[in-house]
């Protein structure tokens, strides 16, 4: 039976490369992304690879209102979605706040994911074997996540911070979700890709530069889809509810990243910031 794979951050880097590998195994894989350039080349390349057409569809997840139209748009198109891949992310340059008030890092790393899997959890919940999938990082270990200060309104701002904070926040969202999703057959994983060669983190000088310099350690883009690929695929993807993979192995996050109660409060922040 095709399945559905909905993946995000799916123009570039390792949602471009999960993409090309799940739609050449014979899923059906729906892309979003931001660069309609970029995500063209990927419906292109993915057409030539495997001899399907995958959907795509532009959004900018810097504005929730056109992730609520993308996201109403794709569960009008499906029944069932099999797979949902929150893979999008960024580390911001600038102290940046969105159009709607949010950190910039924040908002794109984890609140539009956590929105996005609000509006097509029904949709993941009516698949016979549903996974929700989201890419975290090891930075999650440096992060101090407050939910009641996502914005850094009162805590002083790095970009690195940030995006620890971010990366945290999705091992949260996963620990949450294991809960609430714990009497159905929808199963929430996470997982940190490896130090990948993209250009992600590119609008950060020093990361550049020391993957300009100092290549050793880092993965192609391929190497690093291939655990979104593998929690999409395998019984890795479904055996351990709320797991945390690092590079393709079970790995422990932090005690605060699946801190039950700060999970909870999370959410809960997390649910009335994308109240729509």
């Amino acid at each position: 039976m095709r399945r559905t794979v909905v993946i995000t951050g799916a123009s570039s880097g390792i949602g471009a490369e999960a993409a090309v590998q799940l739609a050449r195994r014979g899923d059906h894989v729906v892309l979003i992304g931001r660069s309609p350039r970029k995500l063209s080349a990927v419906v292109d390349r993915i057409r030539a690879d495997s001899g399907s057409t995958p959907d795509s569809h532009v959004c900018d997840f810097a504005v929730l209102d056109d992730l609520r139209r993308t996201g109403a748009t794709i569960a009008a198109a499906y029944e069932v979605i099999d797979v949902l891949a929150n893979n999008a992310g960024i580390i911001a340059k600038q102290n940046t706040s969105t159009v709607d008030g949010h950190d910039l890092t924040i908002q794109v790393n984890h609140l539009a994911p956590f929105l996005l899997s609000s509006l097509l959890l029904e949709r993941v919940t009516a698949a016979p074997a549903g996974r929700i999938i989201t890419t975290s990082s090891a930075a999650h270990t440096r992060g101090w996540l407050d939910p009641d200060d996502l914005d850094f309104r009162r805590r002083r701002w790095s970009r690195w911070r940030a995006y620890a904070d971010s990366k945290q926040a999705n091992i949260l969202f996963t620990t949450e979700l294991t809960w609430r999703l714990r009497h159905t057959v929808v199963v929430a994983t996470c997982f940190h890709p490896g130090l990948v060669r993209s250009d992600f983190g590119d609008s950060t000088g020093l990361f550049r530069l020391v993957k300009r310099l100092s290549p050793v350690g880092f993965v192609s883009p391929s190497q690093g889809a291939s655990t979104l690929v593998q929690l999409a695929t395998t019984d890795d993807g479904r055996s351990i509810p709320g797991a945390y993979l690092d590079s393709g192995r079970l790995s422990r996050p932090t005690s605060r990243a699946v801190d039950p109660d700060l999970a909870e409060r999370l959410w809960k922040v997390s649910a009335e910031l994308t109240a729509g």
